[in-house]
């Protein structure tokens, strides 16, 4: 373990009074956990979100709106920091000034973490957050132990939102743990030609809470009373912002559409979007799409 791991990963043993007392909820809680960052009050209001590595772009969008609103309503996203839907879910918390954990199935020092790839996502997470593992220093992670840490990911939440998930999917195994835990289990619905929609549509037939907007989380979890701090109000203020604002909505819009419909020159759009990305008033999907903050 590296000197610089050495001196920011913690060990919190059971009986610490820094172990959630929320995991011990669960029959088969960790006996000690490795943790990089803090455990808080707040995050005892916390949603998992999960989903599948091979994300489609409606499963991005949702990821980011949903996660993103919660998290402005102070309520912490716990993920697991795969790639795709965790990831986003992580990203959309930091870029909403959120807190969001990310529980790993290796080791959370630098050589064992994986995805490897998601290293510094960790460690700018570790600052808003927490990365905890049951799993020491040292150990890689198995085709064991990242279905394990999905029991934590539920474990830590008072429900899972499953946003994509094909038939056979690790998400699916942490809404399973969802319900064994007696928490709420939460799906994003989809078309039924979709394999990414197969997992959460199937879950919804057994009984999930199909979920259409964060609403439909906040009622089954009585926590309505968040919605007042719900949503930022965000106004135009140029009119090229004004126009281009008027060209977009929700749904993704390409550049090309944005171009033709607003009228004005290329240059303009590009360096209007720019602004207004940078402003979080609007977000590029990537492949020149780009949908309106919510």
């Amino acid at each position: 373990m590296s000197r610089a791991d050495l001196n920011t990963i913690k060990k919190i043993s059971l009986q610490s009074k820094d172990y959630p007392a929320i995991l011990k909820e669960i029959h088969d809680y960790p006996k000690e956990l490795y943790i990089k960052g803090e455990i808080i009050e707040q995050d005892k209001t916390a949603i998992g979100i999960v989903g599948t590595r091979k994300y489609t772009q409606y499963g991005k969008q949702a990821t980011l709106d949903i996660a993103g609103e919660l998290a402005r309503m102070g309520i912490t996203i716990i993920s697991g920091l795969a790639r795709g839907i965790d990831t986003f879910a992580h990203q959309a918390a930091l870029e909403n000034k959120g807190r969001t954990i990310a529980v790993l199935g290796s080791g959370i020092d630098k050589k064992s973490f994986y995805p490897s790839c998601n290293y510094y996502l960790g460690e700018k997470i570790s600052q808003h957050g927490a990365v905890i593992s049951e799993y020491p220093p040292g150990v890689r992670g198995t085709q064991f132990t990242f279905p394990q840490r999905n029991r934590i990911i539920s474990g830590l939440s008072l429900g899972v939102l499953v946003i994509e998930a094909p038939e056979k999917s690790g998400a699916l195994i942490t809404a399973a743990s969802a319900l064994e835990q007696n928490r709420e289990v939460f799906a994003i619905p989809g078309s039924i030609y979709e394999k990414n929609s197969q997992g959460t549509n199937q879950l919804i037939k057994l009984g999930a809470k199909p979920v259409t907007c964060v609403e439909d989380i906040l009622e089954e979890l009585n926590l309505l009373h968040l919605l007042e701090t719900k949503r930022r109000e965000i106004n135009p203020e140029t009119k090229e912002e004004e126009i281009i604002f008027s060209a977009l909505s929700l749904q993704p819009a390409h550049i090309d559409e944005i171009i033709k419909k607003s009228g004005l020159p290329t240059s303009v759009v590009n360096s209007t979007l720019m602004i207004l990305e940078l402003k979080k008033a609007v977000r590029n999907l990537g492949k020149g799409n780009y949908i309106l903050c919510g």
